[in-house]
């Protein structure tokens, strides 16, 4: 874990009233899209992040994955638990989490739901991610099936193409109705 933030005091201490709320920015992945991982015990997760207007350092924060059914896991080596000034986190595999969709909620000792406050670090749980399960390999000589194709059925056009059909038979169509019209 690293140890270094841009705050400069610890704990609650007063802070401007002017100041913005302190926020986490998660950097890796980025939370601007659904990260995916493959669950193996040789690829531990990653996750880290920056901090902004943070004006008092948390003593700590808390670090969680919440799955899509409402079950919640810590994320880290302690619980979930770690220095107000950690700038990331690896997950351990002590708690083996299932191939979902999960949020990644990170907030310091007042709580998940703590109110907005100057120059206080504000929750984060802007990321989302997914763990899948990695199928193994099969050779096509093996006897590989498509299992999402139907034997015997007559191939399906996606529905743009039809509409694109459909479009240039109706410009000819009009072009010669329009030509017919002209030669009279």
């Amino acid at each position: 874990m690293s140890t270094t933030a841009p705050p400069t005091t610890t704990g609650t201490a007063a802070c401007n009233r002017s100041a913005p709320a302190g926020l986490l920015t998660i950097t890796q992945p980025p939370q601007t899209t659904i990260a995916f991982f493959k669950i193996a015990p040789s690829q531990p997760i990653s996750f880290a992040w920056n901090f902004s207007y943070v004006l008092s350092t948390p003593a700590s924060l808390t670090v969680s994955a919440i799955c899509e059914n409402g079950n919640t896991y810590p994320v880290g080596p302690t619980d979930g638990k770690i220095p107000g000034t950690a700038t990331n986190v690896v997950t351990t595999r002590t708690v083996p989490l299932a191939q979902a969709t999960y949020t990644l909620e990170i907030f310091d000792e007042r709580g998940p739901g703590s109110a907005r406050a100057p120059g206080l670090l504000q929750p984060n749980n802007a990321l989302r991610f997914a763990l899948y399960t990695p199928q193994s390999y099969t050779p096509i000589a093996s006897g590989w099936q498509c299992t999402t194709c139907k034997s015997g059925a007559l191939p399906t056009a996606h529905p743009a193409f039809f509409c694109i059909c459909l479009t240039i038979f109706v410009m000819f169509a009009s072009g010669f109705a329009i030509l017919r019209n002209a030669a009279r």
